[in-house]
């Protein structure tokens, strides 16, 4: 079992590879959504980017790709003219933590312990070698369970809510806003990804949404990790899927199904077009199933 295990895995990564490719860049734009307040939501390629800005300066929630930072600075440049004081890592992942570099130079780096210690090694995610970051692309506040920034009108709340995408996943609480960046704990819309070597898995995923729905109300706007501005009836819709595809994958595994049998099953019509970020059902299924007989 183990062998047929490690050899999914590697077809896995090898399937995704080519689905995280990266873009040209310079063909990006940077696309900026107001949410409420003095927070904004950042659109490119790679994690969705959180701002805030006003009299005290910028926060900067993840920074995507290094190739975008300058397009980054420019975006954030027509929201305000104050400096990038601190840029907050949601995980480690490269599409969230690209720009690391080229805004620690300046800026403050803040993540979870989690985070820093993989940041400063060399990693492989996806079957693709991540290098390490040079010291100023390196957090250089680290949190265990939490941290406030006083800023800009409202408190902050940086939350560790570990054990579903990574073990190093924080979000981020806008209170007066009452805005909340996600990270990816949850994307809109589209599968998530779940990083079984690093910490995730589907089980805690889920239990993780459990509580984000019990810190939000109907009126709450949610930055996804990808995907579009949500609600919180988005996450209800997100916290389904997960339930959904855990029950179908158990009850194939108690029926000694294979993975191939499983993936050609394939989830129910209401799940339809949610392979269209980056993995395909065959994929996230490979996930789910992998999670379900690891965990």
């Amino acid at each position: 079992m183990l062998n047929r295990t490690a050899s999914l895995a590697a077809a896995f990564a090898m399937a995704t590879t080519a689905a995280h490719a990266q873009p040209d860049f310079d063909s990006i734009e940077i696309k900026t959504i107001h949410v409420r307040g003095p927070v904004y939501m950042l659109e490119g390629y790679g994690g969705n980017m959180g701002v805030s800005v006003g009299e005290d300066g910028t926060l900067l929630i993840d920074d995507q790709f290094a190739p975008l930072a300058d397009k980054i600075k420019a975006a954030i440049a027509k929201l305000t003219d104050k400096p990038t004081r601190f840029v907050l890592n949601t995980h480690w992942h490269f599409d969230h933590t690209g720009g690391n570099e080229a805004f620690g130079e300046t800026a403050d780096i803040i993540a979870h312990e989690n985070v820093r210690k993989l940041l400063a090694e060399d990693q492989i995610v996806l079957g693709r070698q991540i290098k390490a970051l040079k010291r100023h692309g390196l957090p250089v506040i680290t949190f265990s369970d939490g941290l406030s920034l006083h800023m800009n009108g409202e408190e902050i709340r940086v939350t560790h809510i570990p054990g579903g995408h990574t073990d190093g996943d924080a979000i981020v609480y806008f209170t007066k806003s009452n805005v909340l960046h996600t990270g990816d704990i949850m994307t809109a819309g589209r599968y998530p990804f779940i990083d079984l070597d690093h910490g995730g898995s589907i089980q805690q995923m889920a239990r993780n949404i459990d509580k984000l729905l019990a810190m939000i109300d109907d009126d709450t706007k949610v930055i996804p990790g990808h995907g579009p501005l949500a609600t919180k009836q988005d996450m209800i819709t997100f916290r389904q899927l997960l339930t959904d595809s855990m029950k179908i994958v158990r009850s194939a595994i108690a029926k000694e199904k294979s993975l191939e049998q499983i993936q050609q099953d394939g989830l129910p019509a209401r799940w339809a077009g949610w392979d269209e970020g980056f993995f395909n059902t065959d994929q996230w299924l490979a996930i789910v199933y992998r999670s379900i007989k690891e965990k």
